[in-house]
């Protein structure tokens, strides 16, 4: 029963936009606290924008409903791609950064962090997928 209700909330052509306009309210709470009060407006009103148009898409685009209501297998794999790929460049862009700090004679840290961080998620990830079969 719970599970069944949780997933017609998480199917709810609404869920999508409700958590983007969520994040953008915590991102300009978060903004208007460090003293950026308008770049939290604007923060604000394009994680609504982008809400806006999951909204009105949809109903309209088979992307958009595989994005937040349709899954299916095909989209459920096409997820999984998409995320691995997204995963690789953000750990390529960290070693970039990483890289051209550390040849400028900065501090590495905060992306040293990260490609560990991405590095270990990594290798228990696939351990723990490895064991479970």
């Amino acid at each position: 029963m719970i599970k069944d209700r949780s997933r017609a909330i998480t199917r709810s052509r609404w869920f999508t936009p409700a958590i983007l306009v969520g994040l953008g309210i915590v991102i300009f709470a978060v903004s208007w606290l460090g003293g950026q009060f308008r770049g939290g407006l604007i923060s604000l009103a394009i994680t609504a924008a982008v809400a806006l148009v999951f909204l009105l898409l949809t109903s309209r685009s088979e992307t958009v409903r595989g994005l937040t209501v349709g899954r299916d297998e095909r989209f459920a794999q096409l997820d999984l791609r998409a995320t691995a790929v997204s995963g690789m460049v953000v750990l390529l862009a960290a070693l970039v950064a990483w890289l051209v700090a550390t040849a400028r004679g900065q501090s590495g840290s905060p992306y040293g962090w990260l490609l560990a961080i991405g590095g270990l998620a990594y290798l228990i990830a696939f351990a723990f997928f490895r064991w479970r079969g």
